[in-house]
C-alpha cells in the first residue's frame, strides 16, 4: 500500500481539483452566497444553493487556492449562516473539505476564531436536514472538523484527515519535523486507515472518473436520506459521534 506520507503529498498537490471545480460540475445552476453579516466575506469559503440532479442543496467548500484554504472567523460564520439557511429551507447540506487548518494569527483570534469553529461544530451536530462531508484533499485540525460533523463522512482515495499535519506531529512528539514520514504512518490519516477505523463511510476511488462517480454517489445518498425520518437521521448522527468518542 502507498505510504501515508505519499498520500499527504498527493492531497497537497497544487494541481489537485479544488472545491469550486467540484461545485461547478455537481451543481447546475449554482448561486453563490457571500458574507457573514457581521464583518466581511471570506472567499476561502465558497458556498451557496445549487441544483444537483432533481435536488436543491446547500453546498459549501473550502477553496485551497485562496488563503491556502484557511478560513478566518468570518468564513466559519458564513458557513454557520448558510447551514442555518439550509435547515430553514430544508435543503440537504454538502461540505467539501480541503484545508491544512483554520486561519491563525492575532487578528483571527481577536475576531473569535475558536468560538466560530465551536459554533459550527455545535450547530452541525443538531441540523434537522441530511448532511454529508467529503474530504477532497487535505482535512486538517479544527478547520476541517468545523465542516464535518455530518451524517456521513466520505474521502477521496488520496485525501487525508487528521488533527494536525505530520510535520506538526513530528515536531511535538520528537522535536524533529524531519520525522514526518514516520509520524504520518502512526497518525493513520489516510482514507483506508480511517475507513478501517470506522471514521468514514465511503472512499471515492481516484481513477480519473472521480467527479462523475462522486455525483452518482451523492445522488444515491440523497435518495436514501429522503426515505428516512429526520428523527432517525438525528439519532444515527448522535450515535455515530458517540461511538467515535468512545461513549
Amino acid at each position: 500500500m502507498t505510504k501515508a506520507m505519499d498520500m499527504v503529498r498527493a492531497s497537497r498537490d497544487p494541481q489537485r481539483k479544488k472545491s469550486y471545480d467540484y461545485i461547478k460540475y455537481l451543481c447546475d445552476p449554482f448561486v453563490e452566497m457571500h458574507g457573514d453579516r457581521l464583518f466581511a466575506d471570506d472567499d476561502s469559503i465558497v458556498g451557496g444553493i445549487g441544483s444537483l440532479g432533481p435536488y436543491s442543496v446547500m453546498i459549501i467548500g473550502q477553496q485551497k487556492d485562496r488563503n491556502f484554504g484557511m478560513p478566518n472567523p468570518e468564513g466559519y460564520r458564513k458557513v454557520l449562516r448558510l447551514a442555518e439557511y439550509a435547515e430553514k429551507f430544508k435543503l440537504p447540506l454538502i461540505t467539501l473539505i480541503d484545508t491544512p487548518g483554520a486561519g491563525c494569527g492575532i487578528e483571527a483570534e481577536e475576531r473569535g476564531q475558536a468560538s466560530s469553529i465551536a459554533n459550527c461544530i455545535c450547530r452541525f451536530s443538531s441540523l434537522k436536514v441530511p448532511s454529508l462531508a467529503i474530504i477532497i484533499g487535505e482535512g486538517g485540525s479544527g478547520g476541517a472538523l468545523a465542516l464535518s460533523v455530518t451524517d456521513e463522512i466520505w474521502m477521496l482515495e488520496k485525501s487525508v484527515y487528521s488533527i494536525l499535519s505530520p510535520e506538526g506531529f513530528s515536531s511535538i512528539l520528537w522535536k524533529e519535523p524531519s520525522k514526518k514520514d514516520e509520524a504520518a504512518e502512526l497518525m493513520r490519516l489516510t482514507s483506508y486507515d480511517l475507513m478501517e477505523d470506522g471514521f468514514v463511510e465511503k472512499i471515492i476511488k481516484e481513477d480519473g472518473g472521480e467527479i462523475y462517480n462522486l455525483k452518482n454517489e451523492i445522488l444515491n445518498f440523497l435518495d436514501k436520506s429522503y426515505s428516512v425520518s429526520i428523527e432517525k437521521t438525528l439519532k444515527k448522527r448522535y450515535d455515530k459521534y458517540r461511538k467515535i468518542l468512545g461513549g
